[in-house]
């Protein structure tokens, strides 16, 4: 019998339990390489682009756009070209009757967020991944929340134990700031850390979440085993002030929708309608206003970044990475130019400012190494 792939729907997200095939890039007939994007995966949270697992000819594509599956569904065939059609259907019949099997035992509930408190207030946190693991602390950047780390987060569970935080202001956490800097923020996150037994760890910073990384290593280098920074702020002083101040006076679908665009290369292609109105859900709680205005005045006054952290990138002391995209239209990737030859850097040619998400695997892949 000739050699037979299958392709499944991706889980993208610990939550996730069904998808959609937005949409396939390649026809019955073509020869996929293993890592190949292939076909576009709709969320209630985000599009992503689905990569194959595999290399070899697309025979079947068992899944039509628009269609929504299980995750874990067979949505094509990767196989040979001699083998025969024949062998292809018995291949999918017997899938879907080991699929239609499984599916009828329950798999364990995926983890929930929770609320811990600390000295600043309740810190809403979701963690992850063996008791066991390498200590990993996710730190989102301005107007986000520990769901931006939703297709990361799920890479990780074998190796890291991973915990993700809504910064004060925030998601599910406290609306009351400790103060709207780099340092006091920091502060929070360390609190979080000795909630949960975490220290040293290593500490994966997007935007301003980079620069709240480095402020930790900086007032409390014993808590920092190594740092992973996605497009971070603190390494120069542009920054795209208009999303700034846009993303806080957004009140409408249309306004928000183009203004999120800007953070992703692929633009509107990935923004959902579920996005938005969680965004725009987020924005009507009391108190998130006046935290996003302090944050900014505080760290983006009059559009420009208010403090660096670059000269810490000096010490050698522990492993820094730095990963950007190239199509970043908030924070510039020139930032990551110049940086001193320890400080490995990765730059994505097709990704903007949310690199953790458009590019989740090959960011997993540099945790890895």
């Amino acid at each position: 019998m000739a050699d037979l792939a299958a392709l499944t729907m991706p889980k993208l997200g610990l939550a996730m339990t069904e998808g959609q095939v937005a949409s396939w890039h390649r026809e019955e007939g073509d020869v996929i390489a293993a890592g190949e994007e292939i076909a576009d995966i709709e969320t209630p949270k985000i599009t992503a682009a689905y990569e194959s697992p595999a290399g070899g000819t697309l025979r079947r594509k068992v899944v039509a756009p628009g269609e929504t599956v299980p995750v874990g569904a067979l949505i094509g065939v990767l196989a040979e070209p001699a083998a025969e059609e024949a062998e292809i259907d018995a291949f999918i019949a017997e899938w879907q009757a080991r699929f239609a099997a499984s599916a009828a035992a329950e798999g364990p509930a995926a983890p929930e967020p929770e609320r811990i408190e600390t000295p600043f207030g309740p810190i809403q946190v979701l963690e992850t991944g063996p008791a066991d693991g390498k200590p990993l602390v996710l730190i989102h950047g301005f107007g986000g929340d520990l769901l931006t780390f939703f297709l990361l987060q799920p890479l990780l569970t074998e190796r890291y134990r991973a915990l993700a935080l809504d910064l004060p202001g925030h998601g599910g956490s406290t609306k009351t700031l400790p103060g709207a800097d780099p340092a006091s923020l920091a502060a929070v996150v360390s609190a979080v850390m000795s909630a949960r037994g975490m220290k040293p760890a290593h500490l994966l910073g997007h935007s301003l979440g980079g620069a709240i990384a480095l402020a930790l290593a900086e007032a409390e280098p014993e808590r920092v085993s190594a740092l992973t920074l996605v497009s971070p702020a603190g390494l120069g002083p542009e920054i795209n002030g208009d999303y700034i101040a846009g993303f806080i006076a957004a009140r409408r679908p249309r306004e928000l929708t183009s203004l999120l665009a800007t953070l992703f290369a692929g633009g509107q292609s990935l923004i959902t309608r579920e996005m938005i109105e969680g965004v725009l859900r987020y924005k009507r709680l009391d108190g998130v206003t006046a935290a996003l205005t302090a944050i900014a005045a505080a760290n983006m006054p009059e559009g420009r970044q208010a403090k660096s952290f670059r000269h810490l990138l000096a010490d050698a002391a522990r492993p820094v990475q730095i990963a950007w995209g190239r199509q970043d239209r908030i924070i510039p990737a020139m930032h990551a130019e110049g940086l001193p030859a320890h400080v490995r850097v990765s730059i994505f040619e097709d990704a903007g400012h949310m690199a953790h998400m458009e590019k989740a695997a090959d960011l997993a892949r540099l945790l890895e190494s």
